[in-house]
């Protein structure tokens, strides 16, 4: 049968409409976002979270002083009881007090795009670069004036290599030894991987990645820009830069709780401009970096 030019119209009008709306989807996940409402609307009082709604800012906006560059990701190093950061730009590893003070800065040659951090153990840390998709362990103490990623253990995964939606926040379960890995976008994803680093260099290292699907397809966030493992509940951590949240997922990865980085929330007076790391400290104290170089605190009242 043949369309009369009115109907022919009709028809490509609605066929653009349901491009458009599937495209503005994936950028921008209002299905997602819908279907978490819904889930926390329905969700018992009892269900085990961290409590991110009684977090206030005690330190909002603080810039860090002598640091031009901007700052990517955010790891609390428990034995030193300090903050570790990393610039992409002039590539170094930063060492921070609790109230945004450099302590020492540590040059990085060969480590690409570094744009995430992580805790391991003392002195045992791991460095993303983002646009090689490596993951470098990097090992420091008190006499560490640089770090040569060609003198480090590496591990390429290689997903979506090449782009600048990469690693872009990392996250360590000190007791099951899982890394987490999260990619920024296109698709948001949260990848975990076993056996790197490895922590007995005595035996060959068995390396399992993996992730879980379902998990990653119900995340709203438009992109994930940090991570944060508690010891404490098990559960994850995800900040997001572009939707400016940070969303607890439990034990299931089944998303329980959120809190907005938005003016108002928190007791925020501003927005925070660019969220792009997460820590939390022994006390459930939460950090948070923004580029270019601004530094912020949330302590539960």
């Amino acid at each position: 049968m043949r369309l009369s030019a009115p109907r022919m119209f009709l028809v490509l009008a609605v066929m653009l409409l349901a491009l458009l709306g599937f495209f503005a989807n994936r950028e921008y996940r209002f299905v997602e976002r819908i279907s978490f409402n819904w889930q926390l609307l329905w969700q018992d009082e009892d269900v085990p979270a961290i409590g991110l709604n009684d977090y206030k800012v005690v330190i909002e906006g603080k810039v860090i002083e002598g640091l031009v560059d901007d700052v990517s990701a955010l790891s609390y190093d428990p034995d030193r009881k300090s903050l570790f950061t990393v610039t992409n730009q002039n590539a170094e590893m930063v060492e921070l007090s609790l109230d945004g003070r450099i302590l020492r800065r540590i040059p990085l040659t060969g480590f690409g795009d570094a744009e995430a951090i992580e805790y391991i153990s003392p002195g045992i840390y791991v460095i993303s670069d983002e646009r090689k998709q490596r993951l470098i362990k990097v090992h420091i103490d008190d006499d560490t004036t640089f770090l040569d990623a060609a003198d480090a253990e590496q591990l390429t995964l290689g997903i979506g290599a090449g782009s600048n939606n990469g690693y872009e926040g990392l996250a360590y379960d000190t007791k099951g030894q899982r890394l987490f890995v999260a990619k920024e976008r296109r698709p948001t994803q949260i990848i975990e991987v076993r056996g790197f680093p490895n922590m007995n260099t005595g035996t060959p290292s068995v390396i399992e990645v993996s992730s879980d699907a379902k998990r990653d397809a119900g995340l709203f966030l438009r992109d994930i820009s940090s991570l944060q493992f508690d010891e404490r509940s098990g559960h994850l951590l995800a900040l997001s830069d572009e939707s400016r949240q940070i969303v607890e997922l439990d034990t299931k990865g089944r998303a329980v709780a959120n809190v907005s980085l938005s003016k108002g929330s928190m007791g925020l007076r501003k927005n925070v401009p660019q969220a792009e790391g997460l820590a939390m400290d022994d006390d459930g104290t939460l950090y948070v970096t923004s580029e270019p170089n601004l530094f912020y605190v949330f302590k539960k009242q």
